[in-house]
């Protein structure tokens, strides 16, 4: 199912706002389905109080703990604050983490799919942030405290088992596989073959966010690798090199025979490539001084999944994306943004003159100068 064109304007050309405020109103009216990993975020909060005498380290005052969803729960609640409709499948352990985390969601985030499974740990990833009384936290430490990945079978095969009739309303399915075995690529072969045989005009676009495997999924809609994630599938080294850029791009379109991809690119903005499209590089939104990049991958494609639901062209949604990219990363620790300060921030900042274009490709899909 094709996604309709970018039609890109030329450099200096103002977008018109109205139509990316109109898709962030329509999100409110869609349903996005997301079946992945879920992790628990916990963030440990405290003071420096001085420096220990049994160690050259800081003692910190504690303050408090907080819990909330990371990987596919994350992307969840991105859809969910956005003003979506999140249905989400995965597992979590019957323990008090997977507790937490289950209760932790947006209320817009239906649950009620989730596998807990007894022989099951839910896997944590806690970062302890200290700072003074009136200077912000920063990260000093993470622990990752792993679920023993691979899934079991079992449980794997029961919420696979779920997404048939959990994709009967879908407007959007987004995997977030972060390794667990749950999310693969027989499943997205199964869930394009079902959505095929759904009688309904408007294409579903199926999303993958894949930090191992990307180059095994294929035919899929489209997918936001970051840049390490570019280097470390396709062995290369990027290194601001927009040659190279170009390159890994047109490359990861043709080994995934994908519609789009779209390179994050931190402080550097965003790729967008297109088949027999010349590569559109958008800018970061606000400012380079970023605050914190946990779970930012989430929030971009939560707002591609949505915009791409309700309408959006792949540069219309991914200019919405990095809109969302540039806002979230901003916040501290895992958060989201609503919908909202998603249309603030286009009302803000609607001129396109900062894009550049690549010279590679043809000049398809690129408005002339006489029309």
């Amino acid at each position: 199912m094709l996604i309709a064109r970018s039609v890109h304007p030329l450099p200096g050309d103002a977008e018109r706002k109205e139509r990316l405020l109109g898709l962030v109103d329509g999100f409110s009216s869609r349903r996005v389905l997301v079946v992945g990993d879920l992790i628990a975020d916990e963030f440990i909060y405290g003071h420096v109080e001085r420096i220990s005498r049994e160690a050259p380290v800081l003692i910190l005052k504690y303050d408090a703990t907080a819990i909330v969803a990371g990987g596919a729960g994350n992307a969840a609640n991105n859809v969910a604050a956005l003003g979506g409709r999140a249905r989400l499948l995965g597992v979590v352990g019957a323990d008090g983490e997977g507790r937490r985390l289950l209760s932790s969601f947006h209320h817009a985030v239906d649950r009620t799919r989730v596998l807990r499974a007894p022989s099951y740990r839910t896997p944590v990833k806690t970062r302890i942030l200290a700072g003074g009384v009136h200077s912000a936290k920063q990260q000093v430490v993470r622990i990752d405290r792993d679920a023993g990945w691979p899934l079991a079978e079992t449980p794997a095969r029961r919420v696979v088992s779920n997404v048939p009739r959990a994709l009967a309303d879908a407007d959007a399915v987004l995997l977030s596989d972060y390794g667990s075995g749950l999310v693969t690529p027989a499943l997205a072969r199964a869930i394009q073959s079902g959505l095929a045989r759904r009688t309904r005009r408007r294409p579903v676009p199926v999303l993958v966010d894949s930090r191992y495997r990307l180059l095994e999924y294929r035919g899929l809609t489209t997918c936001t690798p970051n840049e390490s994630e570019v280097e470390q599938v396709l062995g290369i080294h990027l290194k601001d090199d927009a040659n190279a850029l170009e390159r890994a791009g047109r490359k990861l379109l043709t080994r995934t025979r994908m519609q789009s991809v779209l390179v994050t690119r931190g402080s550097r903005g965003m790729a967008l490539f297109q088949p027999k499209q010349p590569t559109i590089h958008i800018p970061i939104f606000g400012s380079d001084e970023i605050a914190d990049v946990t779970g930012a991958g989430d929030t971009v494609i939560a707002t591609i999944a949505l915009a791409l639901a309700a309408g959006a062209s792949f540069y219309e949604a991914a200019r919405l994306a990095n809109y969302a990219g540039g806002l979230v990363v901003m916040k501290r620790g895992t958060a989201t943004i609503s919908a909202r300060e998603l249309s603030q921030a286009v009302e803000r900042d609607h001129d396109t003159a900062a894009e550049n274009w690549s010279q590679e490709g043809p000049l398809q899909g690129r408005k002339s100068q006489d029309s």
